[in-house]
């Protein structure tokens, strides 16, 4: 037997504490052998900790999982799914449907445990949310669920501010975060901490597992910091338990959690990874795979268990949960209700925002936020349109609520209304965020923020849309609908040059499944942006935007800018049945508008299609789309400040495309244009030799 655990073998099987405990890791190592996938070593190593959590602390109700005002529980170590699906399965969690009804099965069935890693079974190899009550988020990719629990903390935090009145207190809800090494390790970890400190979050707590365990070996081989000192340093509490295993221990630390005012908490947990199995504790071995059959067996009777017993659930567990987590929670909950009563009759107003964020519901009158902008020769840029549609719209939200990465000026998303206020420790009800320059934990508190109900949005520079692509992705997978607004969208920012260029970040934005990426041609398609992200409620959206001005059309001459919630559609005919079809976003249409003339002038009949968004104008029928792009007219060209790739779907693949084929340059906009060959005359040309 593994001297390292020897000491840990004897158990007490009559003590109910230890027999939830070890029922949560034998379902997980049972899952993971069915499965011969996983990760088992993690569960059993945080089982303890996971137990006294769930059953002594967490405010979430197992018969009502969608309690607007729960405590929030995030596996940010999403590979010990299982741990999370053993728990919600003993805890008796209820089961949700797909309109948020409470149903009669449980979220988490013992059939559903022992199909894990299976299709069409809500224990996914990494938790994902929507599959089952009491997931309250996808984690999986590591880093993402500490930096998306910021979001929730800080959206718990707002409604309390924003909501709570005299001794209401319908707000006191906190985040409790299981992570890993790995979460500390990735960069969004210190952002997310960083900000997190700042904003002196005293309602988050993350539970650090500290096993010393990686897949490559043990972490010294990469990460050796003073973890307790650091975080000291970006102003948290800090706290350590020596042993996983110390129950009381661990109670102890989660009061200090609840006993600090000004300051989040994190819980440096020392535990041993495949805690109780004889031959893999404590090494890499117990991380990614299954224990094997053998393995299992052993660590069932070092636990006093039958080891030739599978997914078995004791007397007593399912009845322990009830009568912890199940009647403290219920009580709780019940109190809860009555002073939301209470509140409803005594603040209408803000009862009925609560009720719309709780419904995702769109505020009475949104539409009304919605400008229309005057033809204009000058014209905006596009990023300043935006910026007056965002206050116009943000004025009639009152919970929409985002900010930027440190560019607020330049990305014009500052709100500068009456009451829109600037969020802060002291504040932190207001509805600016000063994200600093933390792109990548920027989308991931967006992310938080929206899961809580809130509308976020978040801005940087298009290039840097490389610092937060995961958590742009996850958006995505959880269809959130955060907004996402990014400008200085091409070579059109001119002297930054190409380190500030983006190139191929429309093709590669394009590319997340889900993501609606809108690139609008002047202030009026802006404004339809907005109204047409603003209904969908189950998509993330981009509005890529510009930093150099454009005209605003005069819509009595073109088509109607509400084609933008089809995606694209015809801005302007030619008189007669067009030869070549000229497609376009953004600034360059303008550039296919001065092409269209010139080919008239020639004799030449041409059609302008703006396309800002094609997730959009792919999903609308086959008779729309062929009624825009008329597939008996096979003269096309595309005209875009971008990479070619993605444009064949519209021009076919001998289509001619006026773009770009490399990184920029450093020059003035107009100087780059010409340099590369984005003018009016390439289209021309372009558009003739296919004649």
């Amino acid at each position: 037997m593994n001297g390292k655990t020897s000491r840990f073998m004897a158990t007490d099987v009559s003590n109910i504490e230890q027999l939830a405990i070890d029922t949560i890791r034998t379902l997980s190592m049972d899952a993971v052998q069915q499965a011969n996938s996983g990760h088992p070593g993690t569960p059993m190593a945080l089982a303890p900790v996971t137990y006294v959590l769930w059953n002594e602390f967490l405010n979430f109700n197992p018969a009502d999982p969608n309690w607007p005002v729960r405590d929030r529980f995030v596996l940010s170590c999403g590979h010990a799914s299982m741990l999370l699906y053993a728990t919600l399965h003993v805890a008796g969690v209820n089961g949700v449907d797909a309109d948020g009804n409470i149903t009669d099965s449980p979220s988490i069935s013992l059939d559903d445990i022992k199909n894990f890693r299976q299709l069409g079974s809500p224990c996914a190899g990494h938790p994902e949310l929507g599959d089952a009550a009491g997931i309250e988020m996808t984690t999986g990719p590591l880093g993402q669920g500490v930096g998306t629990s910021v979001g929730m903390a800080m959206a718990a935090k707002w409604k309390s501010a924003r909501f709570d009145r005299d001794a209401s207190n319908l707000f006191n809800n906190d985040v409790y975060v299981l992570c890993s090494d790995g979460d500390l390790m990735e960069g969004i970890g210190c952002e997310a901490a960083s900000v997190a400190g700042h904003l002196k979050l005293d309602n988050l707590c993350w539970i650090y597992d500290d096993n010393n365990i990686t897949i490559e070996g043990e972490t010294d081989l990469a990460f050796t910091e003073d973890t307790a000192t650091k975080f000291q340093g970006l102003g948290w509490h800090t706290v350590t338990v020596e042993d996983a295993n110390d129950l009381d221990s661990i109670r102890a630390a989660m009061q200090s959690f609840k006993d600090t005012f000004g300051k989040p908490t994190i819980i440096i947990l020392k535990s041993i990874i495949g805690f109780g199995s004889p031959n893999k504790a404590n090494s890499h071995a117990a991380h990614g795979a299954p224990l094997g059959v053998d393995e299992v067996a052993l660590t069932k009777e070092a636990y006093g268990w039958d080891g030739s017993q599978q997914f078995v659930v004791p007397e007593g567990v399912y009845e322990h949960f009830a009568s912890g987590i199940g009647s403290r929670v219920g009580t709780v909950a019940s109190e809860w209700h009555e002073r939301l009563e209470a509140y409803t009759e005594s603040h209408p107003n803000e009862f009925s925002q609560l009720s719309a964020i709780w419904n995702d519901e769109l505020p009475a009158g949104w539409e009304d936020g919605i400008p229309e902008f005057e033809a204009d020769e000058k014209g905006l840029a596009t990023r300043v349109s935006s910026g007056k549609v965002l206050n116009s719209v943000a004025q009639v939200y009152p919970w929409m609520i985002g900010g930027s990465a440190d560019l607020a000026p330049s990305t014009m998303t500052n709100l500068d209304f009456e009451d829109a206020g600037e969020l802060s420790a002291a504040t932190p009800g207001g509805r600016n965020i000063h994200f600093g320059v933390r792109e990548h934990s920027m989308a991931a508190i967006c992310n938080g923020l929206s899961l809580s109900g809130l509308r976020s949005f978040c801005a940087t520079f298009f290039v840097f849309t490389d610092y937060l692509r995961p958590s742009l992705r996850l958006s995505s997978i959880m269809h959130q609908p955060v907004i996402y607004v990014m400008t200085h969208d091409s070579i059109g920012l001119g002297e930054d040059g190409p380190t500030h260029q983006p190139i191929s970040h429309l093709a590669s934005c394009r590319a997340i499944p889900g993501l609606r990426v809108f690139r609008p041609a002047d202030a009026n398609e802006v404004a339809q942006t907005y109204k047409t992200l603003l209904i969908d409620q189950s998509h993330p959206a981009m509005l890529v935007l510009t930093r150099q001005g454009l005209p605003t059309l005069d819509r009595s001459q073109f088509g109607c800018a509400s084609g933008v919630s089809r995606g694209g559609y015809v801005l302007r005919d030619s008189e007669e049945a067009p030869q070549v079809v000229l497609i376009g976003t953004g600034s360059e249409i303008h550039i296919c508008l001065d092409a269209q003339t010139r080919l008239s002038e020639q004799g030449v009949a041409a059609r302008v299609v703006s396309l800002p968004c094609w997730e959009l104008f792919n999903q609308q029928d086959k008779e729309y789309r062929d009624s825009v792009i008329p597939p008996e007219v096979t003269a096309r060209v595309a005209v875009e400040a971008g990479i070619r790739q993605g444009w064949d779907a519209y021009i076919g693949i001998d289509g001619r495309f006026v773009g770009m084929d490399s990184f920029g340059a450093s020059a003035p906009a107009s100087v780059l244009y010409e340099h590369f060959g984005i003018t009016a005359d390439n289209v021309v040309a372009q558009a003739i030799e296919q004649l």
